[in-house]
């Protein structure tokens, strides 16, 4: 995919902290950008980890024990990786920081058993762009696992060492078998085959686990429900559903945040749809675009503040979904989806329209 600006955006890297090359613009003193703070009950914890033996790093987030905010918060993305993502692209880095995300390093977990969620991202992406979502689950008691795809995402190793996206040959199945190698770890965490931070590894309830993606990511979420039973629900943020050979017939559920790939203009989505045999529905919020459901919407307005951009050069990034309402969009339906098919908690939310939800549309065939 070419990286123009509408590119980085479909590919899930666009969140500048600079000035756009050509712009002509430059802001004299860097500010950092902010995440909003997850609505849930619960303190989050994060741990890095580094999976020596395919050489990716990985984050888990999940619900903390009281006491978490004497850790100290983690960056949405470490900073070499950050700056190589943005110089790559022909922005400059030194305009403003990257945001904290809620998560507290190290903290012990919440006692009790948590369901697992695990995140794929976007082609040329990295784990951090839907944190918006990843610790509004971890808040309301789930642990979720993102996964930086070898050769495709922008990551530092704890050694130091910086990869790139290099290698254009990586497919939707590499992430499907990327993001299975990763439960398979979890499921051996309680031999203490990884090193959590305490009380996490027994809180692990990998009798309820659930996937979720963004674009080439969200195929992969399908491919993982198409091989491996364990997982019992898979949500798409924008997946076009391309892949050699195509996702095949699910059982179990599955619901699709469409924005630019909808049934209507992907054909391989539409066929999709035509192959979920249980609980399904299909949704999209009005006016957003590509990366409508991830950290976008959050951060490229803060960018667009600091730069003057006008409403126009706003809209080519995330269209025209108001970002404050494209967050509350982002925190409530993937929570509602999870609490109903890992939780067995029925939200009204996803039985039809809603006045609190205006924009999203449920669209026919649900």
């Amino acid at each position: 995919m070419t990286l123009t600006r509408r590119g980085l955006l479909a590919a899930g890297l666009a969140v500048p902290l600079a000035t756009a090359a050509g712009a002509g613009r430059v802001v004299a003193a860097p500010a950092r950008l902010t995440l909003p703070a997850p609505t849930g009950p619960h303190p989050v914890g994060t741990v890095s980890l580094h999976l020596a033996d395919r050489d990716t790093m990985a984050g888990v987030w999940y619900p903390a024990a009281p006491g978490a905010r004497r850790h100290p918060r983690a960056p949405w993305m470490p900073a070499a990786p950050l700056r190589a993502l943005l110089e790559d692209n022909g922005f400059d880095p030194g305009v403003a920081a990257g945001p904290l995300t809620s998560g507290r390093e190290g903290a012990p977990a919440l006692p009790g058993r948590h369901p697992v969620i695990l995140f794929s991202h976007g082609a040329g992406g990295h784990r951090s762009e839907a944190t918006v979502v990843v610790q509004e689950l971890a808040s309301h008691g789930y642990v979720v696992a993102t996964v930086d795809h070898p050769h495709d995402s922008y990551v530092e190793f704890p050694d130091g060492r910086l990869a790139v996206p290099d290698d254009e040959s990586t497919t939707p199945w590499t992430h499907a078998d990327d993001v299975l190698f990763v439960l398979d770890r979890l499921e051996k965490a309680a031999t203490g085959h990884l090193p959590l931070p305490a009380g996490l590894a027994a809180a692990l309830d990998l009798r309820h686990v659930g996937v979720f993606g963004f674009s080439k990511g969200a195929t992969a979420a399908a491919l993982v429900m198409n091989v491996d039973s364990r997982v019992r629900a898979g949500l798409s943020f924008d997946g076009p559903m391309e892949s050699g050979p195509r996702p095949a017939a699910l059982d179990r559920p599955f619901m699709l945040m469409t924005a630019d790939f909808t049934r209507a203009d992907a054909p391989p989505v539409e066929e999709f749809w035509r192959l979920l045999r249980g609980w399904r529905l299909n949704v999209r919020a009005e006016g957003g675009r590509h990366g409508a459901y991830c950290d976008h919407e959050s951060l490229i307005p803060q960018l667009a503040r600091l730069m003057g951009w006008t409403a126009e050069e706003l809209e080519g990034w995330i269209g025209k979904l108001d970002p404050v309402r494209a967050t509350r969009i982002q925190q409530a339906y993937p929570l509602a989806f999870f609490d109903r098919h890992l939780r067995g908690a029925r939200s009204r939310l996803l039985d039809g329209p809603s006045r609190a939800f205006p924009e999203v549309r449920f669209l026919p065939g649900h």
